[in-house]
């Protein structure tokens, strides 16, 4: 998996409209699906400089993981319905 990379991604210019008849998604903003990525930050920040891009740098947001065993997917009194 893509981890610890950095990503530049570009803010939308306009709001997206939603075709009436089969009710895709649609844009014309081109720069909305522009994603790079960069493995450091710094080397995000340097490009975003060189290229004179207005930037935010958003950190990484710490991820919460609930050790739990595998035996807790077959537990009767389960808060939820395993399904499969």
């Amino acid at each position: 998996a893509k981890t610890g990379h950095w990503v530049l991604e570009f803010d939308p210019e306009m709001r997206k409209k939603i075709d009436p008849l089969m009710g895709y998604t649609t844009s014309a903003d081109m720069r909305s699906q522009i994603r790079l990525t960069f493995d450091t930050r710094e080397e995000a920040v340097a490009y975003a400089e060189k290229e004179g891009l207005a930037y935010r740098v958003e950190e990484p947001k710490e991820s919460k993981r609930r050790q739990i065993s595998y035996a807790e997917n077959f537990r009767y009194d389960r808060r939820t319905p395993w399904t499969h």
